[in-house]
């Protein structure tokens, strides 16, 4: 069987999960969550860069590309819960997660679950979203079509010429709105923490995550916390894409020897 429908066939057997470059003799499966309205084709770029030394395992929430017909969820804890259902075959491998904006709040989360499985993650990074002990009243979700709109714009993080196509929008606009009414309305413990390591990624510039939100996070790990701080807004990812991957794959190295 060709990867290419290798890879068709893990889409179809678990939707839930995809391998865009195969590589199950890796060191460690690096699981990758996406933003609010995003799919998992964002991780992409971070698949080819890291293959084959690092499998990457992008998760695909329900609501888009292929799973564009199933409902979005809007419940940030369902949504942590059935992904770490899904995730459940990869118990065996030696895991690290990557989340970015509400991303990283889901993988907080489904680390969270994975502990209490007696398992859990050898790491976790945290990228473009401040620690859930800082909160703030944003409301997006509650603005209507033309505030989710503005607020794609002003992150900076999707085409404009995508977001002039009435037809995109109308497209993109459940997801999104699900995936705002998931982030906003949640809430975890005041005291809820993970065992493993944490790394955080920021932006200097962005306007949902300042520097000393994202410190934060060390108040939610008893495995310590560093923290990585990029020129840039909240897709310095996207913008500082090569200094992002050299860090992440700097300390993937330093997990993977240490182990």
């Amino acid at each position: 069987m060709t990867t290419s429908a290798t890879a068709s066939a893990i889409h179809r057997a678990n939707p839930w999960i995809h391998r865009y470059h195969p590589a199950p003799d890796g060191a460690l499966t690096l699981v990758c969550f996406p933003h609010a309205g995003g799919s998992a084709t964002f991780y992409h770029p971070v698949s080819r860069a890291l293959s084959p030394q690092v499998e990457v395992v992008a998760v695909q929430y329900p609501g888009r590309q292929e799973r564009y017909g199933e409902p979005a969820i809007d419940n940030l804890a369902e949504l942590a819960d059935r992904a770490h259902e899904a995730l459940a075959p990869l118990a065996g491998r030696r895991l690290a997660l990557f989340g970015h904006s509400m991303g990283a709040i889901v993988a907080f989360e489904v680390a969270r679950r994975m502990e209490r499985d007696a398992g859990g993650p050898r790491a976790l990074f945290l990228s473009g979203r401040r620690a859930p002990s800082c909160r703030r009243s944003d409301r997006v979700s509650d603005g209507g079509d033309a505030a989710l709109i503005r607020e794609l714009r002003l992150l900076r993080g999707t085409d404009p010429a995508m977001l002039d196509d009435p037809e995109i929008v109308e497209m993109i606009l459940p997801a999104l709105r699900a995936d705002y009414r998931a982030i906003e309305s949640h809430r975890c413990p005041p005291d809820a923490a993970v065992r493993c390591p944490v790394t955080v990624l920021t932006g200097d510039a962005d306007p949902h995550t300042t520097v000393e939100e994202a410190r934060a996070w060390s108040g939610h790990t008893t495995g310590g916390c560093d923290i990585e701080i990029f020129p840039g807004g909240h897709f310095f990812l996207a913008d500082r894409s090569a200094d992002v991957l050299a860090a992440v794959a700097r300390r993937l190295r330093t997990l993977a020897a240490t182990a």
